[in-house]
């Protein structure tokens, strides 16, 4: 059960920041608008909010997923795959001081993003992608091995479409993925429940397990249809500034 989250509201600048998309500009207040959305979400899944002020000097720190992985046995600062992004892990390394011991570090010439990493039962996937490279997936393996968790390496460079292996995968409980067609028949997943996104709906893969719910991109009706005969209780979030910016709904947290 998760209890706390830690959010920072996008910065004015959000539009400058990195993205491969071409979904055309964000609009600022529409972003600010969803992401109270996506911070009242957590709260109703019985979530106390940490929440940080705007980082202008970082466009992209609203996503600050990608700069810890947290476990039981404490935190994991990141070594982010973009270089402009190393200062939002200077930053949050404070704010997760209140919470942790000090933390255990991936160093150079090790890269990982977050949201390359997806906790599920059983095993840790970490994703090989443009941003997180194996000598920094191999240093996360051999962390997570000390406090007794297995990983799974899962290379994801060459999969269109997505950044991260979260942008493609999800872990929704009781040994359920959802998955994107490109990742869903891995050796690595044999031993789960695949839901499959289908195509044209690739973005809803990027759904959140919070507890008793699961907080899924609006808008893509054969994923919600697919989770909600499966019983699973979903609140559905617009994401459509955040996706513009590469985002999803696992970037926009720190979940512990």
């Amino acid at each position: 059960m998760f209890k706390h989250a830690i959010v920072r509201k996008p910065a004015e600048n959000f539009a400058a920041g990195l993205t491969t998309a071409t979904l055309g500009k964000p609009d600022y207040p529409k972003a600010l608008a969803q992401h109270e959305d996506y911070c009242q979400a957590l709260v109703r899944c019985g979530l106390a909010l940490t929440r940080l002020d705007p980082d202008p000097g970082f466009p992209d720190s609203t996503f600050v997923e990608d700069t810890a992985v947290l476990i039981a046995g404490g935190a994991i600062l990141t070594r982010p795959g973009a270089p402009s992004r190393n200062g939002e892990v200077r930053s949050i390394a404070g704010v997760l001081a209140e919470f942790f011991p000090p933390p255990q570090t991936i160093a150079a010439p090790g890269t990982l993003d977050g949201g390359d990493i997806c906790e599920a039962e059983g095993a840790t996937f970490i994703g090989i992608s443009e941003r997180t490279n194996q000598a920094g997936a191999e240093q996360l393996a051999g962390l997570l091995a000390l406090q007794g968790l297995r990983s799974v390496l899962v290379d994801i460079r060459g999969v269109g479409g997505i950044l991260h292996l979260k942008s493609g995968l999800a872990y929704l409980g009781e040994g359920r993925l959802a998955a994107i067609p490109a990742l869903s028949d891995r050796e690595a997943f044999r031993d789960y429940e695949v839901v499959v996104v289908p195509p044209g709906e690739e973005y809803a893969a990027n759904c959140v397990r919070v507890n008793e719910h699961v907080l899924m991109a609006s808008g893509f009706p054969e994923t919600e249809r697919a989770l909600a005969r499966l019983g699973h209780s979903l609140l559905r979030l617009d994401m459509s500034e955040f996706r513009k910016m590469d985002g999803g709904l696992s970037c926009l947290s720190l979940r512990f």
